[in-house]
């Protein structure tokens, strides 16, 4: 059973790759935006990789994001200890809709105790991380559709 429940993330990243067009770099899926424009995403899958997310970066391309794939529907909410960066943290369903978005997101440099969380009112299964800006510069909304 152990060995399945490991294995859900594998497949759903590979799935993800597979239905991608262009080149993309290894580990890096690419996002549609409903405007149309497209996102380099790092993906994050394990638990190590998401809990580490954006810790320590000190720049994100308005041209790439980082995108997490849980392995099951839930309300979960992220925080920003050692991130350097304000982002803009947008949550997604099963059928990709964002449900939830936390723009702006600063950086928390403070004890971890001291960190806020964000989001974790609605149920999701994605997670995508922008650079501060990006979610008002394409106009996303709550119910719209992302592509990956």
């Amino acid at each position: 059973m152990r060995t399945r429940f490991l294995l859900i993330p594998v497949l759903v990243a590979l799935w993800l790759l597979a239905g991608c067009g262009g080149e993309q770099k290894p580990g890096y899926t690419e996002v549609k935006l409903p405007d149309g424009t497209r996102i380099s995403a790092l993906l994050r899958i394990t638990p190590q990789e998401q809990a580490t997310g954006m810790m320590f970066r000190t720049s994100l391309p308005k041209d790439e994001g980082m995108l997490f794939l849980h392995t099951n529907e839930d309300k979960r909410s992220y925080w920003m200890f050692q991130c350097e960066i304000p982002l803009d943290i947008i949550w997604m369903d099963r059928q990709k809709r964002i449900v939830e978005m936390s723009k702006n997101t600063p950086p928390c440099r403070e004890k971890a105790e001291n960190c806020p969380s964000y989001g974790g009112k609605e149920t999701s299964l994605f997670v995508l991380e922008l650079a501060a800006g990006m979610a008002d510069e394409h106009g996303l909304r709550v119910g719209d559709a992302i592509q990956f």
